[in-house]
């Protein structure tokens, strides 16, 4: 394995079968080169509370859509965890991700009054520390593929982070990170099948690989015999309302220093031309609104592995009951610690290169407090 292997990351195989990825076999070591990106929110529960969780989710989603400008498009593995995200990057990138994190860092405390906390650990520190860090890649659709990451690695560089070790400290006042692309204008899903569960499962230091693949794999199945496996988003799309829900957030985004005022009313036009394309399905140039909506929904990001199981389904009692049966014998057993929280509906937050394409990106949580509330609520 390369120190350094910038093509590291295009050379993993992107597999269709997500019950595959519960076979620790399928995940490529990251090269020991390479740096490991993380940033979260300090009491993102609290700031839930007060209920900004879509502010919540939108700062966390904005590590991602930074670190995809600041790299101009090149493919790295990323993974988006609610209230912040994880990544890495080969080793002649680490100054952009730098610069990136320290940028988002004062963004996120000057339009939001939001504390993100960063930091950048080396791979070849972490397997120094005991841990691993694979990835394999997932493609749920025909445009796009996520990142799935094992071996305990990132979990112990949010370890870190948290304890003010590899921190990347915050820019000056004036900075503003490219966040070109992310948006938040679609209204949430209502359940169609009883609830939406925010799932968060991780292995203890008790389980070896093999225990948590067992898992894993009986959680998926019990998982896929709901309706799209439980997929939270109607195939057709998510609702579209006028004026978008996420308005505010997105002046906030998008505004890079300039009169939020001024920005608000620009998106409210800019949102009514979109929501009259939607609402009457007519094409504009190369977009077209009815295949659009369908590669949101086939390109949703809804579950993954994250040195453990997240997933935000639409699910019903009686499957929720069995997946919570499943849990609590694997944590009587001291093998996995793991969080539920339910709500009514589940919300997304999108990064969107370019309409016309279909390798637009969507984060999925749940709409009031998902994947925090559930990582909060964890027993083990």
């Amino acid at each position: 394995m390369k120190d350094s292997d910038p093509g590291f990351y295009d050379r993993v195989p992107v597999t269709r079968d997500f019950l595959a990825l519960s076979d620790p076999a399928r995940f490529t070591p990251v090269p020991d080169g390479w740096i490991v990106g993380v940033a979260d929110i300090v009491d993102s529960t609290g700031e839930i509370a007060r209920g900004r969780y879509k502010t919540v989710n939108t700062v966390g989603a904005a590590v991602i859509s930074g670190m995809i400008n600041a790299l101009g498009g090149q493919n790295f593995p990323y993974v988006f965890g609610g209230d912040g995200a994880g990544f890495a990057v080969a080793p002649e990138h680490e100054p952009k991700a730098r610069t990136t994190l320290a940028a988002l860092r004062s963004w996120a405390a000057a339009e939001f009054d939001i504390a993100l906390r960063a930091a950048l650990v080396p791979v070849s520190d972490l397997r120094a520390a005991g841990h691993d860090l694979r990835v394999a890649r997932h493609a749920p659709s025909t445009g796009v593929d996520y990142a799935m990451f094992t071996g305990g690695g990132l979990a112990w560089a949010e370890a870190q982070m948290k304890a003010g070790r590899y921190e990347v400290p915050p820019a000056g006042p004036e900075a503003q990170p490219d966040l070109t692309g992310l948006s938040c204008r679609w209204s949430n899903s209502p359940a169609r099948h009883g609830q939406i569960v925010s799932l968060v499962i991780q292995p203890t230091a008790r389980a070896t690989e093999r225990d948590f693949a067992d898992l894993a794999q009986s959680v998926l199945s019990a998982a896929e015999e709901l309706e799209r496996a439980g997929h939270p988003v109607p195939a057709g799309g998510p609702p579209m309302k006028w004026p978008p829900p996420g308005l505010a957030l997105d002046a906030h985004v998008s505004r890079a220093g300039r009169n939020l005022a001024v920005r608000k009313a620009a998106l409210l036009m800019q949102n009514l031309l979109i929501w009259l394309l939607f609402k009457t399905g007519k094409r504009l140039g190369g977009f077209e609104p009815g295949h659009y909506k369908t590669m949101v929904s086939r390109n949703a990001d809804f579950r993954k592995f994250d040195d453990g199981l997240k997933m935000t389904l639409d699910c019903d009692d009686e499957t929720l009951q069995r997946i919570t049966r499943l849990l609590e014998d694997a944590r009587g057993r001291g093998k996995v610690r793991y969080g539920i929280h339910s709500q009514h509906e589940a919300m997304m937050t999108c990064v969107v290169p370019a309409a016309t394409r279909d390798d637009h990106v969507h984060f999925v949580d749940g709409a009031s407090g998902g994947y925090a509330q559930a990582a909060a609520a964890m027993r083990g």
